[in-house]
């Protein structure tokens, strides 16, 4: 059997918390072939996963977005966190979400320090 690649994209607006992402999702993944694509923020996952599509079997995006005082926080988690799925349902590729969504940058620090791995696990059990 093929050797399943996985890319995984990360957005580096909250290096810190990133970090954390990108640590707890590699560690999961020792067994399997993992590349690591970084981009500026959360909105440029998708267009970075389309372009890789055919490349690999699975993707495990990563990111925070922590709500401010406008809009601009419902706005681009809905977008981003809905392309994700529609690439995965028209490619039938699995794709983990390891996004967060917090309040404050408290809570993303506890949620970082588990996500990533939370959301390679589910890419694998549909790979399986």
């Amino acid at each position: 059997m093929k050797k399943k690649k996985i890319l995984i994209v990360s957005a580096r607006y909250y290096e810190d918390l990133s970090n954390n992402l990108e640590l707890n999702a590699s560690s999961y993944l020792t067994k399997m072939k993992k590349k690591i694509i970084n981009v500026p923020g959360i909105f440029e996952i998708p267009v970075v996963i389309s372009k890789n599509i055919k490349k690999y079997d699975a993707f495990v995006a990563l990111g925070v977005v922590i709500k401010g005082q406008t809009p601009h926080f419902k706005f681009i988690s809905e977008a981003t966190i809905n392309a994700l799925m529609q690439l995965s349902i028209d490619y039938k590729k699995p794709i983990g979400n390891g996004i967060i969504t917090c309040l404050n940058k408290e809570q993303a620090l506890i949620r970082s320090k588990k996500k990533g791995r939370e959301a390679v696990r589910a890419v694998i059990s549909v790979m399986s």
